[in-house]
């Protein structure tokens, strides 16, 4: 099984309209979506419809791309696996001939172009017993794409990792702090046969019937749901599995901005401002990251809106409530790659065998 990278088109690009009701619905699905049998009874219940009435609608959702898929969101640390955000130099009157490269990585998840010299900007990661490993992988992807530059920007600290896009709230909402949290550096879990195995079987979208975990327990040989789920939930207690939850198209949700805030603070100062920043609810990631003579950006803060004044507006208020001055902003003009990543899967040795010489 492939994960299939986003394309963007005029067809599906643009924004929809949305009731109150289906905003109410994102909102859960991207939150609050839990690991039972029936998981979309809770969901109807607080919003006072029928379960039959959730399925329906969110399957509406997603057959309108507005829902891209409801699948468990697993930690790719935590899972053993390396991975990094690199800022590249590529050719700026040809970038998708190295975007091109660069996709052909099972790893890569995102890649954009951004408005800087720095203009291609992408995460990977690779399997715990990579032969190449992240750096040699990384080395290669550099000669094989004609890159002049690439920064390795591994995470130092992590402030927040969740994206789910708030539907109801408008500006002044994503532009307020919520709640600081503590940093936290995901360690990797010890995993036996049967977690790599529940791994492999539920990952990727998940069907939206009334009991979406049955298919998982099908594909193991007829384990029972019960256990399915006791699986999950002990990989969710260990930090191997974050949430089950609903991925949203941003442009089709209303998100039609993302703006990757990057900010100059002093060493001393980054404990303290980092969590500040991570807790305004526009802001999906925030991270801390190493600087280079010609990058003196530490913390990072990816803003998302429903338009790039919207993202000024959540980036000038983190300015505002931390004291933080020396920034700047870098926005995504084209998404050459958005996927899922899928672990325990033959690609990755594959793509080693072939472009490791």
């Amino acid at each position: 099984m492939k994960a299939r990278p986003k394309v963007r088109s005029r067809k599906y690009g643009a924004a929809i309209p949305l009731s109150d009701d289906d905003r109410r619905l994102l909102n859960l699905l991207q939150g609050k979506f839990p690991l039972l049998e029936r998981p979309f009874a809770p969901i109807a219940s607080e919003l006072g419809w029928s379960e039959e009435q959730v399925v329906a609608r969110t399957a509406w959702l997603l057959r309108k791309r507005i829902i891209r898929e409801i699948t468990p969101i697993f930690d790719t640390r935590a899972l053993g696996y390396r991975s990094m955000l690199v800022a590249a130099r590529v050719d700026p009157a040809h970038p998708h001939r190295a975007a091109r490269v660069i996709n052909s990585h099972p790893g890569v998840s995102h890649n954009y172009l951004r408005d800087h010299d720095f203009n291609l900007w992408f995460t990977i990661a690779v399997e715990p017993d990579s032969a190449l490993g992240l750096e040699g992988t990384i080395e290669v992807l550099k000669r094989l794409s004609g890159a002049t530059s690439m920064r390795m920007l591994p995470t130092l600290r992590l402030f927040k990792i969740r994206m789910d896009l708030e539907m109801e709230a408008g500006t002044a909402g994503l532009a307020a702090p919520v709640e600081a949290v503590e940093p936290r550096d995901p360690q990797p879990v010890a995993l036996s046969e049967w977690d790599i195995a529940l791994i492999r079987a539920t990952q990727g979208p998940m069907t939206v019937t009334s009991r979406p975990f049955d298919a998982a327990a099908a594909r193991l040989g007829g384990v029972s749901v019960d256990e399915v789920l006791e699986g999950l939930a002990s990989l969710k207690e260990r930090g191997a599995l974050r949430r089950v939850a609903a991925i949203l198209y941003h442009r089709r949700a209303g998100f039609s901005a993302n703006g990757m805030g990057v900010w100059k603070v002093p060493e001393e100062r980054v404990l303290e401002v980092g969590p500040r920043m991570a807790a305004f609810r526009g802001i999906s990631h925030c991270y801390q990251r190493p600087t280079y003579p010609d990058w003196p950006y530490s913390l990072f803060t990816m803003a998302h809106g429903r338009s790039k004044a919207e993202c000024d507006a959540i980036l000038a208020a983190i300015a505002r409530e931390t004291g933080i001055s020396e920034r700047a902003t870098l926005y995504s003009s084209t998404e050459f790659k958005k996927v899922r990543l899928l672990y325990f899967v033959d690609d990755y040795r594959r793509w080693e065998e072939e472009h490791a010489s």
